[in-house]
């Protein structure tokens, strides 16, 4: 039986090889001891305590851990055969600074060694010292070296001894602000602070201007002093564009020293290194011999045993200077690992078993670098936020591997709480490959195959800094990532998969996101067209070709929307006016939905019979699907982008026009707005696929219409002027708006410019006898210009009057699908088009299309049952003629008297509506007139007065506001003046608007509103800041929807609605070739201490769990409040940690800039800044208080 040592060898051949050795020059004894290691506690935690535990594990040797309280539930503990509590009631940091605790540890389980790790007790001598006292070795260099070493200005001077060059700097530590000016103002700036007892960057400053040097001298050794457990400081001169370079050294107990090439750590941010590259790229060869034969002689020189590392900065010349000895193993140990393949920390552990370098193979000519090797920290730190350290739990954690891919982590698991309490790195990411290029390619594909939900990471970051041309030629220095902004200019993970649970989850737990009208149900069905059939000459085609002629396999035939894009729009009117037979233009996108469930449609269910619509209607003047109250209530209520709706829309209807609907001066508002914002909202639409606009104006004000008129022409769209219709043409008692008064107002419409004429009769008042009348007298008054007629069939005389229309010589009228026509809506495409089948007018359409087309909206219509309005409304009503309420306002007035239990009452209302509108003086009732009319009605109905008792006690009654500002003009004049004396009675002396309201506002500043919205919302379109100008508040809550749940709009409408049912399997297609496989699994019945509950779902096939806010609840729990983004003068946490320094008080005076608090997190300090110039009117935090991102610190009441 032949003895074996642990490291492999017979122990004769041991004897023989230190026999050898012991004939050769040794700088210390040639005996060295050895005694094997059978158990290693990490002084540590996280990735460098599995690295150790690791290299236990392969060596045999038993591994222990230690933990601290908040560490309970980290990864590091259960990697280790032990593990043990640490520092019960410190502060976190503290609880691994605990010297006495650490070793009791190791003593009362039999440890035989100790490795520190790196960072917090790696480079303290006391606690190397502490262990040799107590019997334990230090895996790592003596404790008088550690003490050299780690104090600055002995190893300056050990530098110095060894001839090695090193930078200017103080003699000793610097322990005040004073001593540090002193020095500044002696020897100049810049100047750098280095903490005089640890490194890694933390309590690193550089320093350009004087009046900076006191505060961040106390910044810098604050920050020292929380890492390290000292704050004294070392001040040296700072070397302009330097590369940063480290040598890795390796020394045994017999004096050999090796080093193992160098590794460039130049890409680095606040001092901390991000990126490293060994060996460092484009170094001269004599430089790198140079740099290496000095670490090694200075190492020898003190007699260095262990890993250690000898730092350099390196200039543009060539010339470098010592900068300081890392007496511990580095971050960045693994690149050099991977390119020598030598194992560092299994070789730290035999040399501290008392092997020497030659028994480990490690002689200076043997070891040969093989490749290229980067090593990337994927950091918890938001690079959009200037890498503040982000907090919570992990949701979802994906990592990239493969061939010549590392990972050395940690907390890298879905479900790991990243806390504020440690250094943000996740995990270390090495790749490995033949040159700089290949190893940069391995490191982007494997960065782009992670998937981190829950925390921010620098990710985005890192792919910035592997695709910039710069580092992979290998040509950076320590300037590298500021003088590349573009590094910054990146867009991060969308993070929509895990956006949807949180909304799913937020449903489940407290209710839908957007109010349900009534008590229905959304139906479980699954609204079905035919399949479109695939046109395969182009499926078959040569691809090149298919590009050149626009096919592709499911290619609709051409329609109108082709000839408006060969011939413009004059060339479209034309064509519209020359066509036989009467043209439809499809209202079943828009003001179907409006008029019957209250505009809720979603993009979801247009966009799944958008194509059967583009196959098999390609006839159709016109689908409307744009403008009026879509806009804002997409926004508002269905939490979705109205600009997306009609981009998606275009792509899948090609070849059939869009017709929008625009109020004239006011756009898609109820407001007015500067001219240039309605011109470029028309640009805007045109851009995203818009092509007709019908533009109104609420009180046919000719000057209103002419702006809109002229945004919509220069936009380059179709103009489609509309004078909205009341009373009755065909009855001679009605004198106001007779024939003369439509014919006058067609003739201005003409002359300026119009396309096309429209008569927008959005009450259904158009009989069939004044359609005849109307239509003949336009069409023998202007025989060229095309003649459109929309109505609703509220009396249900609908379909009746489009058909007089049609013989009275209209071009095209609009219509609904059958199943989403009548009543309020408009009249049945079904039904005129069988009507006018074989007749000179005959459409030209399929009646069976039709029929499968409605039957679709049959089936869809159910989905939005809380919204229907045949809830209260079973039919149509002919006293429309006598109350003139426009279709789509019929529905809402009766809906909200029946919500609110007054569904009795809504005679009333209609009998209310009519006296309001003859109070008003008989004004065109159109959103937004009509609703100035509606709201005197409820306003009369609510406090039971009568027509004669409003204009009595004018003077004294409260009118809702949009009466007095109709009164004021701010939507502009009504035909025949405004009524009198009401108006004067109830302005007074209020402030009167002349002539058009817009005329006189400023020219919107969509560069300031946009730079504005980029503060809180980062990936702003400028459509979202159209959004933003139309609807201020509207938009910003939308944005933050957004931000938060991401694209809802992809998911089934009942789901979306109310959510999904506990053990429902449903798909979501986030986009083509991307579809989600959901399953709701379950929600916790306890609540978490901050009032959450868990909801589980399964996303494709892995558990995943969110965790959400009960609404309900969080009543009764007190809860820190959290700053609102909307309002400027509310500060919040920009991250999570602790609050150390409040410089304010209640009261003060600040300036925008102003420091108001000092935050801490991660070992980082952050000086919190004042957002405004104001007033501090309240402080939420207090000093020491810890808290979450965005948690509210203080309240500025800003300037005006």
């Amino acid at each position: 039986m032949v003895l074996r040592w642990p490291c492999g060898l017979p122990l004769t051949v041991r004897q023989r090889l230190l026999h050898l050795h012991a004939r050769q020059p040794r700088f210390y004894s040639t005996e060295v001891e050895y005694r094997p290691i059978r158990s290693v506690l990490c002084a540590n935690r996280g990735e460098i305590a599995i690295r150790v535990f690791r290299a236990c594990t392969e060596l045999g040797i038993r591994s222990v851990a230690v933990y601290s309280e908040q560490d309970k539930m980290h990864m590091h503990r259960q990697k280790a055969d032990e593990s043990y509590l640490v520092g019960r009631g410190l502060p976190p940091v503290q609880a691994y600074l605990s010297i006495p605790e650490i070793v009791r540890v190791a003593k009362e389980n039999d440890v035989d060694a100790i490795h520190p790790g790196y960072g917090f007790l790696s480079e303290r001598a006391d606690f190397a010292q502490a262990c040799i006292d107590a019997g334990i070795r230090f895996i790592g260099p003596s404790p008088k070296v550690v003490q050299q070493m780690g104090d600055k200005v002995a190893a300056r001077q050990a530098a110095i001894d060894a001839k090695v060059p090193i930078v200017p700097g103080t003699p000793g530590p610097v322990t005040t602000s004073e001593e540090a000016v002193e020095f500044c103002r002696k020897h100049g700036l810049p100047v750098i602070f280095k903490a005089a007892y640890g490194g890694g960057g933390r309590g690193m400053r550089v320093v350009r201007k004087m009046e900076e040097v006191e505060e961040n001298f106390q910044r810098a050794s604050s920050e020292a002093l929380s890492a390290f457990g000292n704050g004294a400081m070392f001040i040296e001169k700072f070397i302009e564009r330097p590369r940063h370079i480290e040598v890795q050294i390796l020394g045994d107990k017999a004096g050999n020293v090796v080093h193992l090439y160098e590794r460039d750590c130049s890409v680095q941010r606040r001092h901390q290194k991000v990126v490293e590259i060994a060996p460092a790229p484009n170094l001269d060869p004599k430089v790198r011999d140079q740099m290496t034969e000095y670490a090694v002689r200075l190492a020898k020189l003190v007699g260095y045993e262990n890993a250690g590392t000898v730092e350099f900065l390196v200039d543009e010349n060539g010339n470098f200077f010592f900068i300081e000895v890392n007496a511990r193993l580095q971050v960045e140990h693994t690149v050099t690992e991977e390119i020598t393949g030598i194992d560092l920390v299994q070789s730290q552990i035999r040399i501290a078993e008392g092997m020497t370098l030659p028994e480990l193979g490690m002689k200076q000519d043997t070891i040969k670098v093989q490749g290229s090797a980067i090593q990337c920290r994927v950091t918890t730190e938001d690079p959009a936020k200037n890498f503040q350290p982000d907090t919570g739990r992990i949701e979802v954690f994906r990592s990239g591997e493969g061939m010549g891919i590392r990972l050395d982590g940690a907390s890298a698991f879905a479900g790991a709480q990243i806390s504020p309490y440690y250094d943000s790195l996740l995990v270390k990411v090495i790749a490995h490959a033949g040159d700089l290029q290949a190893s940069a390619a391995k490191m982007n594909r494997a960065l782009r195959e992670f998937r981190v939900r829950g925390v921010k990471t620098n990710i985005p970051f890192l792919l910035n800094v592997l695709e910039n041309q710069k580092f992979l030629n290998g040509t950076v220095d320590t300037y590298f990532i500021d003088e590349h902004p573009q590094l910054f200019q990146f867009r991060p993970s969308q993070n929509r998969a895990q956006k949807l649970l949180n909304y799913l989850g937020t449903v489940l737990v407290n209710g839908p996101s957007t109010p349900l009208a009534t008590n229905l149900k959304p139906a479980e069905v699954v609204p079905h067209l035919p399949e479109i059939p695939m046109n395969l000459r182009a499926a078959s085609s040569d691809i090149s070709e298919s590009e050149d002629e626009g096919e592709s396999a499911f290619k609709p035939p051409n329609g109108f929307r082709q000839i408006l894009l060969a011939d413009g729009p004059a060339g479209f009117a034309k064509a519209v006016r020359n066509h036989k037979g009467l043209l439809l233009m499809d209202t079943t996108f828009r003001d179907a939905h409006q008029s019957l469930l209250a505009t809720r449609v979603r993009t979801y269910d247009l966009l799944k019979s958008s194509p059967y619509v583009a196959h098999n209607f390609n006839g159709l003047f016109a689908s409307e699907n744009w403008g009026g109250a879509t806009f804002d209530v997409a926004l508002r209520f269905l939490h979705e982008c109205p600009w997306e709706r009609l981009e998606e829309m275009r792509k899948l209807i090609p070849n059939i026009p869009f017709q929008m609907l625009l109020r004239g001066a006011n756009a898609v508002g109820y407001t007015n707005y500067p001219d240039n914002a309605v011109f470029k909202f028309c640009e805007l639409s045109v851009q995203a696929g818009m092509d007709i606009f019908r533009v109104f104006d609420s009180l046919n004000y000719l000057p209103n219409l002419i702006l809109g008129m002229e945004a919509a022409g220069k936009a380059g769209g179709v103009v489609e002027a509309a004078i909205s219709y009341t009373g009755d043409v065909a009855d001679p008692t009605r004198k106001k708006y007779d024939l003369n008064y439509y014919l006058n107002l067609a003739d201005e419409l003409v002359k300026a410019g119009t396309h096309i004429l429209c008569i927008k009769d959005m009450a259904g008042l158009l009989r069939p006898t004044a359609a005849k009348l109307l239509i003949s007298a336009l069409r023998e008054r202007h025989p060229q210009v095309p003649i459109h007629i929309h109505t609703h069939d509220t009396s249900g005389a609908g379909v009746a009057s489009m058909l007089a229309a049609a013989e009275a010589g209209a071009d095209v009228v609009d219509v609904a699908v059958d199943s989403m026509s009548g009543m309020t809506s408009q009249p049945s495409m079904g039904a005129i088009v069988a009507s006018l089948k074989g007749t000179e007018h005959d459409t030209g359409m399929d009646l069976s299309k039709i029929s499968e087309y409605s039957a679709y909206w049959e089936q869809a219509r159910t989905l939005y049952g809380p919204f229907e309005c045949a809830t209260t409304m079973k039919s149509g009503n002919a006293d429309v003629y006598l109350n003139e309420i426009p279709g789509g306002q019929y529905t809402n007035l009766q809906f909200q008297a029946y919500s609110l239990g007054l569904g009795d009452f809504f005679e009333d209302v209609k009998k209310a509506y009519r006296e309001a509108n003859l109070l008003l003086g008989d004004i065109i009732k159109v959103t937004p007139s009509s609703k100035v009319v509606g709201d005197l009605a409820q306003f009369m109905v609510q406090n039971k007065l009568t027509a004669e008792q409003v204009l009595e006690k004018a003077e004294e009654l409260s009118f809702p506001k949009s009466v007095v500002e109709f009164l004021q003009g701010s939507i502009g004049e009504p035909y025949g003046g405004f009524p009198e004396p009401l108006r004067s009675r109830v302005l007074k002396n209020m402030p009167r608007v002349e002539g058009r309201p817009g005329a006189s506002m400023p020219p919107l500043d969509f560069g300031a509103l946009k730079k504005d919205l980029l503060e809180r919302h980062p990936h702003i379109s400028d459509k979202d800041v159209m959004s933003a100008a139309l609807y201020p508040a509207v938009a910003e809550e939308f944005f933050d929807f957004r931000d938060k749940f991401g694209p809802v709009d992809k998911l089934d409408t009942r789901i979306f609605l109310t959510g999904p049912k506990v053990g429902e399997e449903f798909e979501v297609t986030i986009e083509k070739g991307k579809t989600l496989g959901v399953k709701t699994l379950a929600m916790a019945e306890d609540l978490t201490p901050n009032g959450e509950r868990e909801v589980f779902f399964e996303l494709n096939g892995q558990l995943r769990s969110v965790f959400i806010k009960d609404k309900e609840a969080v009543k009764e729990l007190h809860i820190h409040p959290k700053a609102q983004k909307s309002a400027r003068g509310e500060v919040g946490a920009p991250m999570p940690g602790a609050v150390i320094e409040i410089r304010v008080v209640e009261g003060d005076r600040v300036e925008k800039g102003a420091a108001l608090v000092v935050l801490s997190a991660m070992k980082m300090e952050m000086v919190v800044q004042s957002p405004v110039s104001g007033v501090v009117k309240s402080i939420a935090a207090t000093k020491g208080m810890r808290l979450e991102g965005e948690d509210l610190l203080m309240t500025i009441e800003e300037d005006k």
